[in-house]
């Protein structure tokens, strides 16, 4: 595999972007070249030997900007394009069943593009912060009540990023699916 990545994110309010940093850092600490950048941004992915996307999940779908990347890079993915997907998942306290409806939920939109085979689809833990709402959610007096979370296991994804760079360098690994 050619050792350039592109970590391409699909963020709101900027925590998506945070881990895409975060992975694209562990990347370059095994020697890849990475490239960091908004998934709207992307024309091409000429050059690149591999993928990895940020998706945040917005009412328990893709964000719009995941969704057009994919639609848009479709033929570089259909011809085996080395493909990785995390996405934000919970920010709030959650047991075992909301991160199982949160991965299935991804995993239904994925399904949308049948001709996509990611090496590896994680879930990560979500942030959320009342101050940052922006309209119409800044209306809803439940959300702006609730406390300011993050979920984000930093270690955990860490290991994941070094593990998906050592499996994009040698084959499949057992990576893991979900970071609770």
């Amino acid at each position: 595999m050619e050792k350039k990545v592109l970590v391409a994110f699909a963020t709101t309010h900027g925590a998506t972007q945070e881990v895409a940093e975060e992975v694209a850092a562990v990347l370059r600490d095994h020697g890849y070249e990475v490239e960091v950048q908004p998934a709207r941004a992307v024309k091409s992915l000429a050059g690149c030997g591999a993928v990895v996307l940020g998706a945040s999940l917005y009412m328990m779908h893709m964000h719009k900007d995941a969704a057009r990347f994919l639609s848009r890079h479709k033929r570089a993915f259909n011809e085996g394009l080395p493909f990785a997907i995390f996405a934000g998942g919970p920010f709030d306290k959650a047991d075992a069943a909301v991160w199982a409806e949160v991965r299935k939920r991804l995993d239904g939109d994925l399904a949308n593009y049948p001709w996509l085979k990611p090496i590896s689809t994680l879930v990560i833990g979500g942030k959320f912060d009342p101050t940052g709402l922006r309209f119409p959610w800044n209306l809803l007096p439940a959300l702006k009540q609730m406390s300011s979370s993050d979920l984000r296991d930093w270690q955990a994804i860490r290991a994941w990023a070094g593990s998906l760079a050592e499996q994009m360098a040698t084959g499949p690994l057992d990576l893991p699916t979900t970071i609770a």
